[in-house]
């Protein structure tokens, strides 16, 4: 069954849930935006969050990481900044997998861009060292540890294969085997969106019952070529290639008003983390219209998957 901006958004507003939204405030970036955050993660003992830093009338951006202190998130000391746009992180056997997006001369339209997603390990972010690299034209490569031990990829070709994109999983048993080749080929998910929109995958949980918690975002185009992105949620049987019904969970109108990067971007939200808290509510983490990053408390959208039948397998 493929899923649309418009029917997911009825059911959303059919229902619509208690959001509190706030703005997160950036410091120490000069007049540069702070926006496609990661949700906070803990470094050498310390809460960080991973920024895109960026001019307002530029698409060279770098990650930035950043502490917070008296309310306020500022770039952490003596910590290294890439270069890179749209930053996610994930742990794989106890080790900090980072990535994010490299822009680089399109090899064949000059004066354009081309992307690809990269990724770096480590133990901390100062040790971290690139080590694979995804195929030139895809972004939203994102990596989860399952019960087993394997290592689950999704992925999100556009083109012949994908459209406008679409979200495709394969697994690898280890690091090392994180290839364009193997990324290339990874299947898609039984038709999830139509042809006219488009989505990925941002952020993976691990769910109790060995499932997969996914926090994605859909998109679509209006009829005068605005775009319109929305924070988005699914799970996925690793076992089945089965997908739940998706969601959205929250919208630009549910955060506080603010600039955009474009007149096209004003309806934009990218989904960057969900950090799910004890009372089963949860913080959803997202860039807000290519220009800032907001925060909001919102019920924690995977509670009710797990409990579905549980498997033996680890906690998110």
């Amino acid at each position: 069954m493929a899923f649309t901006v418009q029917s997911l958004l009825e059911d959303y507003q059919s229902s619509k849930p208690d959001i509190r939204a706030e703005k997160i405030t950036f410091t120490g970036v000069g007049e540069k935006d702070v926006y496609n955050i990661t949700a906070p993660f803990e470094d050498e003992g310390e809460l960080v969050i991973a920024g895109r830093v960026e001019g307002r009338d530029t698409e060279h951006s770098d990650v930035v990481f950043f502490v917070e202190e008296d309310g306020v998130w500022k770039p952490r000391k003596d910590t290294k900044t890439y270069a890179l746009q749209d930053p996610f992180f994930t742990r794989i056997d106890g080790e900090l997998v980072f990535g994010g997006v490299e822009i680089f001369p399109h090899p064949t339209h000059e004066g354009a861009l081309s992307w690809r997603t990269v990724f770096y390990r480590g133990s901390t972010i100062n040790e971290l060292e690139r080590f694979a690299t995804g195929p030139n034209g895809m972004k939203d490569i994102r990596l989860i540890e399952l019960a087993n031990g394997k290592i689950g990829v999704f992925t999100r070709p556009q083109g012949e294969k994908g459209g406008r994109g679409k979200i495709g999983y394969t697994e690898i048993a280890s690091l090392e085997e994180l290839t364009p080749e193997v990324i290339d080929k990874a299947p898609l998910i039984d038709s999830h969106f139509i042809d006219e929109e488009w989505g990925g995958a941002n952020e993976v949980h691990l769910l109790k019952n060995g499932k997969i918690g996914v926090l994605g975002h859909i998109a679509k185009f209006d009829e005068n070529g605005d775009r319109h992105y929305y924070p988005m949620v699914f799970t996925y049987d690793p076992d089945t290639s089965e997908i739940s019904d998706m969601e959205i969970i929250a919208t630009r109108a549910d955060f506080p008003d603010g600039p955009a990067k474009r007149d096209d971007l004003q309806d934009v939200l990218f989904s960057g983390g969900l950090v799910c808290l004890e009372d089963g509510q949860a913080e959803l983490y997202v860039g807000v219209s290519d220009a800032e990053a907001h925060k909001a408390i919102l019920p924690d959208p995977f509670i009710k998957y797990e409990k579905e039948s549980i498997r033996k397998g680890k906690e998110r």
